[in-house]
């Protein structure tokens, strides 16, 4: 269902620990996506993200730094599929850029990257970094020896970059109608080891992001393209965004970790849908309600998936039991969709997908607007309208104002006067009028005599 990678317009960022590979690839997309740090490995999985330069757009891969030798096996799990990234990174890449550390010099890891390169039948690059005086660019001809054109560049100084680019672009495929295809962003959340990254790749059928037993694997926030073929026979196009193990701030101590954290939360709130992953044999707790919460802060969209529900399933655990506690412990959520299911054997995972696609369908929904009025006139008269002072909140007319999320204005005589109660009633009424199961909704009030400051719902 994907496209064919190799003629898409990526270009991979590759090299050894610590060049300057994140560095470089948040000077390309022009933001700080991928976590700069001294420790060595910080990057383990490969982000991707949009970026233009010299007027072309193109997507970016920043990959781990490769610390073994070619052919090479490793006993550490994360090592070695940090180096499965790589090497699927630059299978996708119609370019690669080939990061070296100008300031330390040609290193025997430096040659083993430009072999692998060689081998991959990729164009390449090299970015000798770290070239943040003119005065070092001489340093550069040492890496003459890879076989690959050099530039002297300062991905921290912003040194260079025009040039390399006009290099690197011309490799790349003509860009297409297809190339940024709209795409609905979903970001997987839940606290570390309940599955998230195996429900990735479970669904997408690759491994796009690196799973393993040793929490904290997942670090930055990783964009995996996806592209579902719908039962109308439509095809929808999203990006999944795995995020780092969300766990409570008090067990939150280095510097790296807490930049994730911050990371997933970033996560929540440029998305359009947040599935919320749980653990079937732990059940919803104290952190699915801190997440939980910051979903709802964020007026996001949201899908529950209980995984690894294969485990529970001949115990003495019940869906349905399970889903009544989940819902009380997360009641301010409302009336989300719950799925189980099981990324270890597959159980349910396309099923959530249909729910998802369900769920972004909502988030586009158009309320007319006499339907719209009717339903609110109706719940004014159901529930008593708020008194304060002696004054009654009255209401004259409401109006859809946005999508994804929904939003209605609501104009009344003194917005002052609603109160958390009469709205959380309406809201409820206005979700089942209009099915928005799964998706907020925003309301606003605004006083029909000309105040311009409106109260949110």
């Amino acid at each position: 269902m994907e496209p064919d990678r190799k003629t898409e317009r990526i270009v991979a960022i590759v090299g050894r620990p610590n060049v300057g590979k994140s560095a470089l690839f948040n000077r390309l997309v022009r933001r700080r996506l991928a976590i700069v740090h001294a420790e060595e490995g910080v990057t383990r999985d490969r982000l991707m993200a949009a970026a233009e330069w010299l007027g072309q757009r193109f997507r970016v891969v920043d990959t781990g730094g490769l610390a073994l030798m070619d052919r090479a096996k490793s006993g550490d799990q994360i090592l070695q599929a940090t180096a499965d990234q790589v090497q699927a990174a630059i299978e996708d890449s119609a370019a690669a850029i080939l990061v070296v550390d100008l300031t330390a010099g040609l290193q025997p890891l430096d040659v083993e990257v430009a072999r692998l390169l060689r081998k991959s039948g990729r164009p390449v690059v090299v970015a000798a970094n770290k070239a943040d005086l003119p005065a070092q660019d001489d340093k550069a001809e040492d890496f003459a020896s890879l076989g690959y054109p050099v530039f002297p560049v300062s991905a921290s100084h912003n040194r260079g970059i025009e040039e390399l680019m006009a290099a690197t672009l011309p490799h790349l495929p003509p860009e297409s109608a297809e190339s940024e295809l709209p795409r609905l962003k979903v970001a997987v959340v839940g606290r570390p080891n309940v599955g998230k990254s195996s429900y990735i790749n479970r669904l997408t059928g690759q491994n796009r992001v690196i799973v393993s037993g040793v929490p904290g694997t997942t670090r930055d926030n990783v964009d995996v393209p996806f592209t579902l073929k719908a039962a109308d026979g439509a095809e929808r196009h999203y990006w999944l965004v795995d995020t780092a193990g969300m766990r409570k701030q008090g067990k939150v101590h280095e510097s790296v970790e807490k930049f994730s954290l911050f990371r997933a939360e970033q996560g929540i709130a440029e998305a359009d849908i947040v599935v919320l992953v749980m653990d079937a044999e732990e059940g919803p707790g104290s952190q699915e309600k801190k997440i939980a919460a910051l979903i709802r802060e964020h007026h996001k969209a949201c899908v529950v998936l209980v995984n690894k529900w294969d485990l529970a399933q001949g115990t003495a655990v019940k869906a349905a039991d399970y889903e009544e506690r989940m819902r009380e412990e997360l009641f301010f959520l409302g009336d989300i969709p719950v799925l189980f299911g099981s990324a270890a054997t597959g159980f349910h995972i396309r099923r959530s997908f249909e729910v998802i696609d369900a769920v972004a369908a909502r988030l586009q929904t158009k309320m007319p607007t006499g339907v719209l009025n009717r339903v609110v006139r109706d719940a004014f008269a159901r529930s008593q309208p708020p008194f304060s002072k002696g004054r009654q909140l009255k209401f004259y007319y409401a109006t859809q104002t946005g999508t994804n999320p929904p939003r209605v204005t609501l104009f009344v005589n003194d917005p002052s006067l609603s109160t958390p109660t009469h709205q959380a009633f309406l809201t409820a009424r206005l979700r089942e009028a209009f099915d928005l199961a799964g998706v907020p909704l925003v309301l606003r009030y605004r006083s029909s005599h000309g105040d311009k400051k409106p109260a949110a719902g």
